[in-house]
């Protein structure tokens, strides 16, 4: 192969490479994530959960202890929702203490966990590869 070729084959890859990073990286970029379920009372909430290091026991997005349950999904799991959370946090369990939160910030951590649920899927059990090489979740299971 004659080194002019070479040559052009190699900056035309590294070209291809550039575009396609570009690409890659400003293609999602545009993409709202979640801004738009953030009100105020779930801003006050995500304080809330991190003043009482909820995450010690708890996950958030697959993130977090293992004592509870993962809250990414509560709110809209079959069987629970926003009255299932405001009961535990009224009054606790065996396993997690009652934290003596005022109606306010009950309100507001549940404001926060159905933040979390419209913008998360925990666990992800079964993945998608893309055509461009990404990875993203498909149906859970």
């Amino acid at each position: 192969m004659p080194l002019f070729l070479k040559r052009f084959l190699f900056w035309s890859l590294c070209l291809i490479f550039l575009v396609y990073t570009f690409y890659l990286y400003t293609s999602s970029t545009s993409a709202d994530r979640g801004l738009a379920f953030l009100d105020e009372k779930a801003k006050a909430g995500k304080l809330l959960f991190q003043k009482y290091n909820c995450t010690a026991c708890h996950q958030v997005y697959g993130l977090g202890g293992y004592m509870g349950p993962d809250l990414t999904n509560v709110i809209s799991a079959k069987g629970k929702g926003p009255g299932y959370a405001k009961a535990f946090l009224l009054s606790g369990t065996a396993r997690m203490p009652n934290f003596h939160l005022s109606s306010e910030e009950i309100d507001n951590i549940i404001a926060y966990l159905g933040y979390v649920d419209k913008t998360g899927v925990s666990p992800i059990i079964d993945f998608k590869l893309n055509a461009d090489g990404t990875v993203s979740a498909g149906e859970r299971k």
